[in-house]
């Protein structure tokens, strides 16, 4: 079993972050919170790229080199549903996995895109946005949903994927790929702030309790990288076990999201909660990947109602050693 990205899909993700930083960078954000409709600059930037005419439903290639361009999107917090666009599925510009519940998508400024909505037992739905409750600053650009059946049946009638819950599972892998890019660069950035800030005369990352701090955020992260390749290659080869491994992987990105942002704010102190820090625009813009569809408790149970006495697959099951 190989895991590990193509070197195509590394090198596409690439050129998708510098892109995306000579597009604006870190500014995309900021200026799609003064104005949602700026959202688009993202999306008219990865699509010069071909990125919307990636199909991650039939080619593990294409599907790798979304992953990355996910895993780009997120170290510039850009302010666009990108792995929501590379799920969808067909009629549709993009899927998000939501709650029946409760409803809700970072959509807030996409109303001229149509998506569809899934659940987690396969259910498939039009979403419709509704008017946002909050500004961005405070929403981070979620709004709520109004559903309603995408074909008589309310199923994915006409597609494997009602079978195999692959779309399910793109809907919920591709999005913690861009958790991980978060994760990325927030390690990334207060490796840089504690190696430039002095204490005593000498910089406070020399300190072994630092130190110590970040091997943490850095194993939580690792880890989540290792079992998102593992969600990726679960769903081109063994796409019945999509969901569970998918759940899987949300959950320990979630938890590894707490460890991580709680980590690198406390080494930034409280200059990290400010705009002029990189680190305060990521954490924001972090929580609708972190809370929809659904929170790590809920997640959890999920998890455990999916897989019942079964448990998960593994690596080493009889399907998957030769």
């Amino acid at each position: 079993m190989i895991t590990g990205l193509s070197d195509e899909a590394v090198e596409f993700g690439q050129v998708a972050r510098a892109a995306l930083e000579a597009a604006g960078g870190d500014r995309l954000v900021e200026d799609a919170e003064d104005d949602p409709r700026e959202r688009g600059r993202v999306a008219d930037v990865l699509a010069e790229l071909g990125a919307w005419d990636l199909d991650v439903r039939e080619s593990a290639d294409e599907l790798e080199a979304a992953a990355a361009l996910c895993r780009a999107a997120g170290w510039w917090g850009a302010p666009h549903p990108v792995a929501e666009r590379l799920a969808r599925p067909a009629d549709a510009d993009g899927l998000v996995v939501v709650d029946p519940v409760a409803p809700a998508a970072r959509l807030d400024g996409l109303a001229g895109l149509t998506w569809a909505a899934v659940t987690l037992d396969g259910t498939l739905h039009r979403a419709t946005l509704l008017p946002a409750a909050q500004a961005p600053r405070k929403s981070a650009f979620v709004t709520s949903l109004a559903l309603r059946n995408f074909d008589p049946g309310g199923r994915l009638a006409t597609s494997a994927d009602n079978v195999s819950g692959v779309g399910v599972g793109l809907g919920l892998t591709l999005p913690c790929w861009t958790l991980l890019g978060m994760l990325d660069r927030a390690i990334d950035v207060t490796c840089r702030y504690v190696g430039e800030r002095e204490q005593f005369g000498v910089a406070i990352g020399t300190f072994q309790g630092v130190q110590f701090q970040l091997t943490e955020a850095e194993v939580e992260r690792s880890g989540v990288e290792e079992l998102a390749k593992y969600a990726l290659w679960s769903l081109a080869t063994r796409p019945d076990d999509a969901v569970a491994d998918a759940l899987a992987l949300r959950l320990a990105a979630i938890e590894a999201a707490e460890v991580v942002f709680r980590v690198t704010h406390q080494l930034h102190g409280a200059i990290g909660f400010c705009d002029e820090t990189t680190l305060s625009w990521l954490s924001r813009h972090s929580q609708p990947l972190r809370r929809l569809p659904l929170g790590p408790s809920a997640t959890r149970a999920a998890l455990a109602r999916h897989i019942g006495r079964r448990g998960l697959s593994g690596l080493f099951d009889e399907a998957a050693v030769p």
